[in-house]
C-alpha cells in the first residue's frame, strides 16, 4: 500500500507538472519567437558589414541577452503576477535611487549621461522605470472604483511616482525616454478613466506651455531636431542627415528589397545607428515592403492577443498590467518606425525585440513575461 501510494503520488506530481506546463500560451511564445528571429538575422547583417568588423561581438552579446531574456520571461510566467504588483513600491524606490545614482556616477555616450557601469552590463534605469510604472499604476488603480472617473485628488499621487523620474530622465538628457514614460504614464490614465474637465484643462495647459518650453526648456540640439523633422532639408548633413539617409534606406527597399546583407545604406555605413535606433531601416531597405509589412503584422498578432488576454484576466489588477505593457510596447513601436520614416522627429526609442540593447531587451521580455503570467492564471478559479 505505501509502494502503491507512493507511485500515485509521484504519478500525480508529474501530472502536475505537466499540466502546469500545458497551460502556457505557446502560440503567444512562438509569435515573440518569430520576432527575435527577425530581429536576430536583421542585427546580423547591421552588424557585420562591410567596416564593421568593431561591431561583429554585439550580436553575440545580444544572444546572450535573449537566452536570459526567455529565462525572464518562462520565471515570471510560472509566478504569480500579484507578486510583482505587491513588490511595486520597492522596486520603485530601487528604480529610483539607480537614476539618481546616474546622475553622480552615470555613464556617459553620446553627450548624454544615461547609463550605469555594472562592469559585464551598462543598466539603463530610465528603461526599467517604464515597467516599473506599470506595476505601480496597477497596484494604485486596481484598488479604486472601477466605473468611477478620477478626479484631481485621484490623479495626485500617480502623477507625483511619474513626475520624479520624468524629471530625473529629462536631466539625462534623455527627453524622448522621458515622452515615453509621459505616453506609458497617460494610456494608463485614460484607461482607467479620467474626468472630462480635467482632460480639457490638460489640454489648454499643454497649448499654453508649449512656447515656453520651446523658449525655455528645450536645448538647441532638441530645438534642430524638431525644425529638421518638419524640414529635413534645411541641414542635409549635419541635423537632417539621419532623416535623410533612414528615408534613403527604406525606399530604396521598394517591395522586396536588396537581399540580406546587400544594402548600401546599411553596409556601407551611410545608416546611422543602424544597430539600434534605425534597427527597422535596415530591414525595410534589405527585405522591403514585404519584410516590413510581415514584422509590423507581427507586433499587430501581438496585441491583439494581449488585448484577449487583458479581456479575460482574472481581476483588474491583471487587466492593467496586460493594458501597461501593451502601451510600453506600442508606443516604442510607433515613436521608432515613425521617426525613421520621417513622421516623427528623431530620438532615442529602441524598436521593441529587434533593437540592440541588453537593458531594452530584458525590459521588454520580462514586460511580455508579465503579460504570459496573466494569461497563464486566466482560466484558475
Amino acid at each position: 500500500m505505501r509502494i502503491g501510494g507512493d507511485l500515485l503520488g509521484g504519478g500525480g506530481l508529474q501530472v502536475e507538472e505537466r499540466h502546469r506546463f500545458s497551460r502556457l500560451d505557446l502560440n503567444f511564445a512562438f509569435v515573440i519567437v518569430a520576432l527575435n528571429l527577425i530581429g536576430l538575422i536583421n542585427l546580423y547583417s547591421a552588424t557585420h558589414g562591410l567596416f564593421s568588423k568593431d561591431k561583429m561581438d554585439l550580436f553575440w552579446m545580444e544572444l546572450v541577452w535573449l537566452c536570459v531574456g526567455w529565462g525572464l520571461y518562462l520565471g515570471i510566467t510560472l509566478l504569480d503576477y500579484k507578486i510583482f504588483v505587491r513588490l511595486a513600491y520597492i522596486a520603485y524606490g530601487l528604480n529610483l535611487a539607480a537614476l539618481v545614482a546616474v546622475q553622480i556616477i552615470g555613464k556617459s555616450s553620446l553627450g548624454a549621461t544615461r547609463w550605469l557601469d555594472l562592469g559585464f552590463f551598462r543598466y539603463q534605469p530610465s528603461e526599467t522605470m517604464k515597467l516599473v510604472l506599470v506595476l505601480v499604476f496597477a497596484k494604485i488603480f486596481s484598488a479604486r472604483q472601477a466605473d468611477k472617473p478620477m478626479g484631481i485628488i485621484g490623479l495626485m499621487w500617480p502623477g507625483i511616482l511619474f513626475l520624479l523620474p520624468f524629471v530625473l530622465t529629462v536631466k539625462q538628457p534623455d527627453l524622448g525616454t522621458a515622452l515615453l514614460l509621459a505616453a506609458i504614464t497617460v494610456s494608463m490614465f485614460l484607461f482607467v478613466g479620467v474626468n472630462r474637465g480635467i482632460l480639457i484643462f490638460a489640454v489648454i495647459v499643454a497649448a499654453v506651455a508649449a512656447p515656453i518650453v520651446w523658449n525655455f526648456g528645450l536645448k538647441e540640439y532638441q530645438k534642430n531636431r524638431v525644425l529638421t523633422f518638419l524640414s529635413p532639408g534645411r541641414d542635409p548633413r549635419g541635423t537632417g542627415y539621419n532623416s535623410i539617409q533612414s528615408k534613403i534606406a527604406v525606399g530604396s527597399g521598394k517591395v522586396l528589397g536588396k537581399g540580406f546583407r546587400k544594402g548600401t545604406q546599411s553596409q556601407l555605413e551611410f545608416l546611422p545607428e543602424r544597430h539600434t535606433d534605425f534597427i527597422f531601416s535596415v530591414l525595410s531597405e534589405e527585405h522591403g515592403f514585404i519584410g516590413s509589412v510581415t514584422t509590423l503584422g507581427l507586433f499587430l498578432i501581438l496585441y491583439l492577443m494581449s488585448v484577449k488576454v487583458a479581456m479575460q484576466a482574472r481581476d483588474r489588477v491583471g487587466a492593467l498590467i496586460v493594458i501597461g505593457v501593451l502601451s510600453y510596447m506600442f508606443w516604442h513601436m510607433f515613436v521608432n518606425m515613425g521617426m525613421v520614416i520621417g513622421l516623427m522627429p528623431i530620438v532615442g526609442a529602441p524598436l521593441p525585440l529587434l533593437s540592440y540593447g541588453g537593458s531594452s531587451l530584458l525590459s521588454t521580455m520580462t514586460g511580455l513575461g508579465l503579460i504570459s503570467s496573466v494569461a497563464y492564471r486566466r482560466y484558475l478559479f
